[in-house]
Protein backbone atom coordinates (compact mmCIF):
# COMPACT_ATOMS: atom_id res chain seq x y z
CA UNK A 1 0.00 0.00 0.00
CA UNK A 2 1.19 3.52 -0.77
CA UNK A 3 1.95 4.99 2.64
CA UNK A 4 1.70 8.52 1.20
CA UNK A 5 -2.03 8.06 1.28
CA UNK A 6 -2.14 7.83 5.04
CA UNK A 7 0.14 10.74 5.92
CA UNK A 8 -1.45 13.67 7.71
CA UNK A 9 -0.08 16.67 5.84
CA UNK A 10 -2.46 19.21 7.35
CA UNK A 11 -4.95 19.25 10.20
CA UNK A 12 -6.92 22.43 10.78
CA UNK A 13 -9.68 23.24 13.24
CA UNK A 14 -12.66 24.50 11.24
CA UNK A 15 -15.45 25.23 13.69
CA UNK A 16 -17.51 24.18 16.70
CA UNK A 17 -21.25 23.72 16.29
CA UNK A 18 -23.98 23.60 18.90
CA UNK A 19 -26.78 22.62 16.52
CA UNK A 20 -27.19 20.91 13.17
CA UNK A 21 -27.73 24.18 11.29
CA UNK A 22 -24.21 25.37 12.16
CA UNK A 23 -22.37 22.36 10.70
CA UNK A 24 -20.05 22.84 7.71
CA UNK A 25 -21.39 22.00 4.27
CA UNK A 26 -21.56 18.19 3.83
CA UNK A 27 -19.28 18.24 0.80
CA UNK A 28 -16.47 16.11 2.26
CA UNK A 29 -16.46 12.68 3.93
CA UNK A 30 -16.68 12.80 7.72
CA UNK A 31 -15.49 10.42 10.42
CA UNK A 32 -16.91 10.87 13.90
CA UNK A 33 -15.06 9.98 17.10
CA UNK A 34 -17.09 9.40 20.25
CA UNK A 35 -16.74 7.61 23.56
CA UNK A 36 -17.54 7.58 27.22
CA UNK A 37 -16.05 10.45 29.19
CA UNK A 38 -12.37 10.11 30.07
CA UNK A 39 -11.80 7.36 27.48
CA UNK A 40 -8.86 9.24 25.96
CA UNK A 41 -10.60 10.63 22.89
CA UNK A 42 -8.76 13.95 22.64
CA UNK A 43 -5.39 12.28 23.19
CA UNK A 44 -6.12 9.73 20.46
CA UNK A 45 -7.23 12.42 18.01
CA UNK A 46 -4.01 14.36 18.68
CA UNK A 47 -1.93 11.21 18.20
CA UNK A 48 -3.80 10.28 15.03
CA UNK A 49 -3.11 13.70 13.51
CA UNK A 50 0.32 14.01 15.12
CA UNK A 51 -0.62 17.39 16.52
CA UNK A 52 0.00 18.00 20.21
CA UNK A 53 -2.95 20.28 20.95
CA UNK A 54 -5.35 19.86 18.04
CA UNK A 55 -8.09 18.52 20.30
CA UNK A 56 -8.15 19.95 23.79
CA UNK A 57 -7.56 17.40 26.53
CA UNK A 58 -9.00 17.90 29.99
CA UNK A 59 -9.09 16.14 33.34
CA UNK A 60 -12.74 17.20 33.61
CA UNK A 61 -15.05 14.58 32.06
CA UNK A 62 -17.65 15.89 29.63
CA UNK A 63 -15.77 19.05 28.64
CA UNK A 64 -16.44 18.58 24.92
CA UNK A 65 -20.00 19.85 24.56
CA UNK A 66 -19.98 20.90 20.93
CA UNK A 67 -19.42 19.09 17.66
CA UNK A 68 -15.92 20.04 16.51
CA UNK A 69 -14.86 19.71 12.88
CA UNK A 70 -11.20 19.37 11.86
CA UNK A 71 -10.25 19.44 8.18
CA UNK A 72 -7.61 16.83 7.41
CA UNK A 73 -5.43 17.06 4.28
CA UNK A 74 -8.01 19.51 2.89
CA UNK A 75 -10.06 16.49 1.86
CA UNK A 76 -11.95 14.99 4.83
CA UNK A 77 -13.32 15.92 8.22
CA UNK A 78 -12.41 14.39 11.56
CA UNK A 79 -15.35 15.11 13.86
CA UNK A 80 -14.94 15.23 17.63
CA UNK A 81 -18.32 14.48 19.23
CA UNK A 82 -19.33 15.18 22.84
CA UNK A 83 -18.74 12.21 25.11
CA UNK A 84 -21.43 10.38 27.01
CA UNK A 85 -21.78 8.95 30.49
CA UNK A 86 -20.48 11.94 32.43
CA UNK A 87 -22.10 12.40 35.84
CA UNK A 88 -21.04 15.97 36.59
CA UNK A 89 -23.39 17.53 34.03
CA UNK A 90 -27.07 18.11 34.72
CA UNK A 91 -29.67 15.72 33.30
CA UNK A 92 -31.13 18.52 31.18
CA UNK A 93 -27.72 19.28 29.70
CA UNK A 94 -27.05 15.59 29.02
CA UNK A 95 -30.35 15.32 27.16
CA UNK A 96 -29.47 18.37 25.07
CA UNK A 97 -26.11 16.85 24.10
CA UNK A 98 -27.58 13.44 23.35
CA UNK A 99 -30.32 14.89 21.14
CA UNK A 100 -27.74 16.90 19.21
CA UNK A 101 -25.42 13.94 18.73
CA UNK A 102 -28.28 11.61 17.80
CA UNK A 103 -29.53 14.05 15.14
CA UNK A 104 -26.02 14.36 13.75
CA UNK A 105 -25.42 10.62 13.57
CA UNK A 106 -28.82 9.87 12.04
CA UNK A 107 -29.05 12.68 9.52
CA UNK A 108 -25.55 13.84 8.55
CA UNK A 109 -25.37 12.71 4.92
CA UNK A 110 -21.57 12.99 4.66
CA UNK A 111 -20.88 10.87 7.77
CA UNK A 112 -19.09 7.74 6.57
CA UNK A 113 -18.12 5.95 9.77
CA UNK A 114 -18.22 6.39 13.53
CA UNK A 115 -15.25 5.43 15.68
CA UNK A 116 -16.43 4.32 19.10
CA UNK A 117 -13.69 4.46 21.72
CA UNK A 118 -13.63 1.81 24.45
CA UNK A 119 -11.28 1.80 27.47
CA UNK A 120 -9.40 -1.50 27.14
CA UNK A 121 -8.75 -1.62 30.91
CA UNK A 122 -12.41 -1.93 31.87
CA UNK A 123 -14.99 -4.67 31.75
CA UNK A 124 -17.85 -4.09 29.26
CA UNK A 125 -19.75 -1.00 30.35
CA UNK A 126 -23.53 -0.84 30.04
CA UNK A 127 -23.51 2.64 28.53
CA UNK A 128 -21.07 1.53 25.80
CA UNK A 129 -23.08 -1.58 24.97
CA UNK A 130 -26.30 0.42 24.74
CA UNK A 131 -24.68 2.93 22.40
CA UNK A 132 -23.33 0.14 20.17
CA UNK A 133 -26.77 -1.42 19.98
CA UNK A 134 -28.31 1.94 19.07
CA UNK A 135 -25.80 2.38 16.24
CA UNK A 136 -26.46 -1.14 14.95
CA UNK A 137 -30.23 -0.80 15.20
CA UNK A 138 -30.04 2.36 13.09
CA UNK A 139 -27.75 0.74 10.52
CA UNK A 140 -24.93 3.17 11.29
CA UNK A 141 -21.49 1.72 10.49
CA UNK A 142 -18.94 1.94 13.28
CA UNK A 143 -15.52 0.70 14.32
CA UNK A 144 -14.47 -0.06 17.89
CA UNK A 145 -11.23 1.57 19.02
CA UNK A 146 -9.82 0.03 22.18
CA UNK A 147 -7.85 2.79 23.93
CA UNK A 148 -5.10 2.97 26.56
CA UNK A 149 -3.73 -0.44 25.61
CA UNK A 150 -0.19 0.65 26.53
CA UNK A 151 -1.27 0.62 30.18
CA UNK A 152 -1.80 -3.16 30.05
CA UNK A 153 0.58 -6.05 29.61
CA UNK A 154 0.11 -8.15 26.50
CA UNK A 155 -1.47 -10.92 28.59
CA UNK A 156 -3.81 -8.51 30.37
CA UNK A 157 -4.90 -6.95 27.08
CA UNK A 158 -5.51 -10.33 25.48
CA UNK A 159 -7.55 -11.48 28.48
CA UNK A 160 -9.62 -8.29 28.55
CA UNK A 161 -10.36 -8.49 24.82
CA UNK A 162 -11.39 -12.15 25.09
CA UNK A 163 -13.78 -11.24 27.90
CA UNK A 164 -15.15 -8.34 25.89
CA UNK A 165 -15.69 -10.45 22.78
CA UNK A 166 -17.32 -13.24 24.77
CA UNK A 167 -19.69 -10.77 26.39
CA UNK A 168 -20.64 -9.22 23.05
CA UNK A 169 -21.22 -12.57 21.36
CA UNK A 170 -24.04 -13.30 23.79
CA UNK A 171 -26.16 -10.72 21.94
CA UNK A 172 -24.31 -10.03 18.66
CA UNK A 173 -24.25 -12.42 15.71
CA UNK A 174 -20.95 -10.95 14.51
CA UNK A 175 -18.57 -8.39 15.96
CA UNK A 176 -18.03 -4.92 14.45
CA UNK A 177 -14.57 -4.00 13.11
CA UNK A 178 -12.09 -3.17 15.86
CA UNK A 179 -8.66 -1.64 16.18
CA UNK A 180 -6.24 -1.76 19.13
CA UNK A 181 -4.93 1.75 19.81
CA UNK A 182 -2.64 3.73 22.07
CA UNK A 183 -2.16 7.49 21.98
CA UNK A 184 1.13 6.98 23.85
CA UNK A 185 2.92 4.75 21.33
CA UNK A 186 0.85 5.31 18.18
CA UNK A 187 -0.54 1.79 18.06
CA UNK A 188 -3.47 1.53 15.65
CA UNK A 189 -2.83 4.87 13.98
CA UNK A 190 -1.93 3.44 10.58
CA UNK A 191 -4.87 1.03 10.66
CA UNK A 192 -7.34 3.85 11.33
CA UNK A 193 -5.89 6.05 8.58
CA UNK A 194 -5.80 3.15 6.12
CA UNK A 195 -9.46 2.44 6.81
CA UNK A 196 -10.40 6.09 6.35
CA UNK A 197 -8.40 6.26 3.12
CA UNK A 198 -10.24 3.25 1.76
CA UNK A 199 -13.62 4.74 2.65
CA UNK A 200 -12.68 8.07 1.07
CA UNK A 201 -12.31 6.40 -2.32
CA UNK A 202 -16.05 5.75 -2.45
CA UNK A 203 -17.35 9.09 -1.23
CA UNK A 204 -19.50 11.04 -3.67
CA UNK A 205 -20.92 14.35 -2.42
CA UNK A 206 -24.66 14.77 -2.92
CA UNK A 207 -25.73 17.36 -5.41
Amino acid sequence: MDTNKVKIKSAVFVKSSENIRQLPRPDKPEYAFIGRSNVGKSSLINALCQRKNLAKTSATPGKTRLINHFLINESWYLVDLPGYGYAQVSQKMREKFSDFVRDYLLHRESLINTYLLIDSRLKPQKVDMEFMEWLANNNLPFTLLFTKTDKLSKAELTNNLIQYHSFMMTTWESLPPQIITSSADGRGREEILNQIDQYNQFFRPSR
